[in-house]
């Protein structure tokens, strides 16, 4: 399963980036708002960080105005993929730009029957939200279990992206349930590898280390 970062901070990015870990970004409006940059200059900078898919969300609802500003996103760069919200209009765009070979990600999902729309409007992804769903009592992981198997049955080429990403658990989740595609928050990027145990364990190995006054550099004994 691949990892997106879902943050539209440049910071962020530039951190997670210097992993070599991620593998693509994803932002919406909100995001994008707390930046106070301007969405052109913005997705120039994070695509110029970033090879993967770069997730940007057109801001009209009605779907000519959608259509407008997707065709613009597309053209930002090379590897930027237009985010649409998962209603009708946002699926008639979604079809129309499959035609012309325009990646999309199809946004808010959170029913398989949402999904299997999104799938014959030929997104490119789709983005089911854990969070929000086990916030209301009912399962996001079931969810992408049972897209899955929707996907698998009929051979979908729609690719699952896990969003709403609350703790590393979700990202687990996800992968065992089949998902593409994680996309989480910095602060849950890094929780994937920081560990106490492992913490503990490191600062060990340096006190053996320095007690016993090892160098990796040192002479072999003749």
């Amino acid at each position: 399963m691949k990892l997106f970062l879902d943050s539209a901070q440049l910071a962020e990015v530039k951190a997670i980036a210097d992993l070599g870990l991620c593998d693509g970004v994803t932002t919406n409006p909100t995001l994008m708002a707390q930046t106070g940059m301007s969405l052109r200059h913005l997705v120039q900078e994070i695509t110029s960080l970033i090879p993967g898919p770069v997730s940007v969300e057109v801001l009209a609802t009605e779907a000519q105005e959608m259509l407008k500003e997707a065709e613009e996103i597309s053209k930002l760069a090379n590897n930027v993929v237009v985010k649409l919200p998962l209603t009708p209009a946002g699926l008639k765009v979604c079809k129309t730009l499959t035609g012309r070979g325009i990646k999309t990600n199809v946004t808010l999902c959170f029913s398989s029957a949402q999904a299997l729309l999104a799938a014959r409007a030929g997104a490119t992804y789709v983005s089911p939200f854990l969070g929000r769903l086990d916030d209301v009592g009912a399962s996001g992981v079931d969810l992408i279990k049972e897209i899955k198997a929707l996907y698998s049955m009929h051979n979908l080429e729609t690719k699952i992206l896990a969003a709403s990403i609350r703790h590393p658990r979700h990202v687990v989740d996800s992968a065992l349930a089949g998902a593409d595609v994680a996309t989480l928050p910095a602060k849950i990027f890094h929780q994937l590898y920081d560990h106490p145990l492992t913490e503990n364990g490191l600062a060990k190995f340096v006190a053996d280390s320095k007690k016993a006054g090892l160098s990796i550099g040192e002479k072999a004994p003749t």
